[in-house]
């Protein structure tokens, strides 16, 4: 772990395509990071082409030609590996990590199967389909229910002790046979630290706001959803843990360039003080709320110089 970034590099690529959109439940996310780095690479000198991504991407940039993709995507086929392997296939250099972390991290039970042994605390979770959760507890309450490979908060229901509708709003959520993990719930603080290359950033509390229950879609994204704690104000120890895990979750998944994990601290009157890794991300979002464009910020960063970093970090073999 490095004390600090390293100086921003110099721009070498020319012609840089953003590939942003998608086909995910997280499509107009990604529009905003792709046009919010789009812009700040046009503000670097680069010459941006920027993509709505299709299942016809691999004629787009058969097209153009672009020295380098900006992964701007999230969710599925842009997070899961799949555009990872396409890149791959055609021999232009993209950012963020490769075909197999992408996938592994992309997928909750695996990457917790990952970053357990690497001294990463995950908690304990199992695998239902939405209709068998619906049936019965597969945990005692309180637990989660999310996609097993979403990202974003997307589809995430807490279910708690006396609550009368759980079974119908799992049902709601999705259709019957889609997979989801059932997670034991961990109270307390919500707190995200990034990867940026093998620096560990500072750590973040997010405190969402208009009475959320937890750092949601909306808590994530929306103006005022919730309020940054930077640097977090916890104890030492628990702070420099969640930076070390940070760099053992990425190191472990075999992530690169950039990415974000995010962990629950039950610091709670008479809770368990256990600190948990919730998931990685590897495509943090890149938009006006976003968190890693913050740490950058924080440690001495433009969001120009962070997407130029992460543009210059590109390649193939990932």
């Amino acid at each position: 772990m490095t004390d600090k970034l390293p100086a921003p590099p110099p721009r070498t690529h020319r012609h840089v395509a953003v590939l942003m959109g998608g086909l995910s439940a997280e499509r107009e996310i990604s529009l905003k990071s792709g046009t919010a780095v789009a812009d700040a690479l046009e503000g670097e000198g680069y010459r941006v082409t920027r993509i709505d991504v299709g299942r016809d991407i691999a004629r787009h940039l058969e097209d153009i030609r672009p020295d380098v993709c900006f992964n701007a995507l999230h969710g599925r086929f842009g997070e899961d590996g799949l555009i990872q392997g396409i890149l791959e296939t055609m021999a232009i250099p993209y950012t963020h990590s490769g075909v197999l972390a992408s996938a592994l991290a992309m997928h909750k039970e695996k990457a917790k199967a990952i970053m357990q042994p690497a001294g990463v605390p995950v908690a304990e979770a199992r695998l239902a389909t939405r209709e068998d959760a619906a049936a019965a507890h597969a945990l005692p309450p309180p637990y989660v229910v999310k996609p097993v490979d979403e990202g974003s908060s997307v589809g995430v229901l807490i279910v708690r002790d006396g609550m009368n509708d759980w079974a119908k709003l799992i049902r709601d959520g999705g259709a019957p046979d889609q997979v989801v993990m059932v997670e034991r719930f961990i109270p307390g603080r919500e707190l995200t630290c990034a990867v940026i290359g093998d620096f560990a950033t500072e750590v973040i509390e997010i405190v969402p706001q208009k009475g959320l229950a937890f750092y949601d879609f909306e808590a994530k994204y929306a103006p005022g959803g919730s309020k940054h704690e930077l640097p977090a104000d916890i104890l030492p120890d628990v702070y420099q843990l969640i930076r070390k895990y940070t760099l053992a979750a990425h190191a472990s998944l075999g992530c690169r360039g950039v990415s974000r994990a995010d962990f629950r601290y039950d610091d709670t009157q008479g809770g368990t003080g256990e600190l948990i890794c919730l998931e990685v991300n590897t495509q943090p979002g890149m938009t006006g709320t976003s968190l890693v464009p913050e740490l950058a910020a924080y440690a001495g960063w433009s969001f120009g110089q962070l997407a130029r970093w992460i543009v210059e970090d590109a390649s193939c073999s990932r």
